[in-house]
């Protein structure tokens, strides 16, 4: 030993002076983690995770008393996870990761699932794995929060295949119930809502409620929604499944089918042939009257409409089917488009910034038929809707419509029997908040 450490000394004189300072600096610096107390080592059973450089979480089972071996779950490779960035495509995705142009077509080409991977959007996630010689051998891509997409290239073969995988996940009901005081929106916010939740509740009552005037203070509205759990975990909603709204006293029920449509309680589409507002509007300055002073012209007259107010060059919808009887432009109406549908039904839409049709043309219901406006005689910028029966103009926004189609008569028994079921949870969503308050 005496040998070993006067060697050892011999050696550490030779060397520079920089090098000695260094080597005592370390040599202090190790002996006092020696001297340092260390933490009791508890004994306890619990999971862990390895994070590896590739960005893989693998889980490790860890016992103190029962072994020292760490357990790492096997993995079929190392896999790089990309990120999809704006003006990203598949093609730069893959060079990045190394591969060639070949192996981007082939992919392309693994079958009609991998053309999900040409709509690539920012935000989305793409992981990737490299054969042994850097080639393309495997990808993962999450179409939805229960489905992945696999392509993977055969070993055998050489061929890549694609396929769904998909995860199970448990869909449990939960309910909210909301009573309108400033408006139906701080409704739905305060009934703890999404703001797509209130959108599609919205949108359920379309053809029958007009949200932007006919809400009133005191209208109520329950709904029973899904809440999606993959292995207990929380990973999003799902549809609002039955919705009860309530408003100026009369009572609007929808449930929804297993082919994704809502009905009545009795089976009839909440679908009707006209929506009952033709914008998503933002408020509504008059409301239908027989007359009123019409602040260009100085003089009381007939005001045979609703006028929406909203930001210019917001979407206005076809509130029907139909046929475009007129698509032009006057000094009183400004940029106009009329709508013929039917034998019995016409609508008006008046003061465009900008037509989206033509005459002749054939319209859908919800379709784009120009944008929100001042032109003509106005004062601002706003949306002038009218509704006319046999040439004759009515409140769109009371005028009775024709009658839903009623569900198919095959579908009717299923039907009924899931809105039993509905309207069950609808009852007890209002005893529960009820016992609440």
């Amino acid at each position: 030993m005496r040998l070993i450490y006067t060697v050892v000394l011999k050696t550490f004189k030779t060397l520079p002076k920089p090098h000695r300072t260094g080597l005592v600096i370390a040599s202090v610096f190790l002996g006092g983690l020696i001297l340092l107390p260390s933490e009791p080592v508890e004994a306890s059973r619990h999971q862990e995770s390895l994070v590896l450089d590739a960005g893989v979480r693998y889980p490790l089972e860890l016992s103190v008393l029962d072994t020292t071996d760490v357990l790492v779950e096997e993995d079929d490779g190392e896999w790089e996870t990309y990120s999809v960035g704006r003006g990203d495509t598949l093609a730069k995705i893959f060079k990045r990761a190394g591969f060639s142009a070949r192996d981007t077509y082939d992919v392309t080409q693994a079958g009609e699932l991998a053309k999900t991977l040409v709509t690539l959007i920012p935000g989305d996630e793409l992981s990737l794995r490299a054969s042994e010689d850097g080639s393309f051998s495997g990808l993962r891509y999450a179409v939805s929060f229960k489905e992945t997409l696999r392509i993977e290239r055969n070993e055998e073969s050489g061929e890549l295949s694609a396929e769904l995988e998909a995860k199970e996940f448990e869909t449990r009901y939960s309910f909210a119930q909301g009573e309108i005081d400033s408006s139906f929106w701080n409704a739905g916010v305060d009934a703890g809502l999404t703001d797509n939740q209130i959108m599609h509740l919205a949108g359920i009552f379309g053809w029958d409620i007009d949200f932007a005037v006919g809400i009133r203070q005191g209208d109520i509205f329950n709904i029973v929604y899904e809440e999606n759990y993959i292995d207990g975990e929380f990973v999003g909603y799902g549809d609002i499944v039955a919705a009860e709204f309530i408003n100026q006293g009369e009572r609007f029920v929808a449930i929804q089918h297993d082919d994704g449509n809502y009905y009545t309680p009795e089976g009839r589409s909440m679908r009707k042939s006209f929506l009952r507002a033709p914008i998503n509007f933002k408020y509504v300055s008059s409301n239908f009257t027989k007359a009123r002073f019409h602040p260009v012209q100085k003089r009381w007259k007939a005001h045979n409409g609703t006028d929406y107010v909203a930001a210019v060059g917001t979407p206005v919808m076809a509130s029907g089917d139909g046929k475009v009887i007129e698509a032009s432009y006057n000094r009183f109406n400004g940029n106009y488009v009329f709508v013929q549908h039917g034998e019995k039904y016409v609508t008006k839409y008046l003061h465009l910034k900008k037509r989206g049709v033509k005459k002749g043309d054939m319209v859908k219901q919800g379709q784009t038929i120009g944008y929100l406006g001042s032109t003509g005689m106005v004062t601002g910028a706003h949306l002038h809707y009218e509704f006319l029966v046999d040439g004759v103009h009515r409140n769109p926004r009371t005028v009775e419509l024709p009658k839903a189609r009623p569900i198919d008569a095959n579908q009717k028994d299923a039907f009924m029997k899931i809105a039993e079921v509905r309207l069950q949870q609808l009852d007890n969503t209002k005893r529960i908040m009820l016992a609440m308050k």
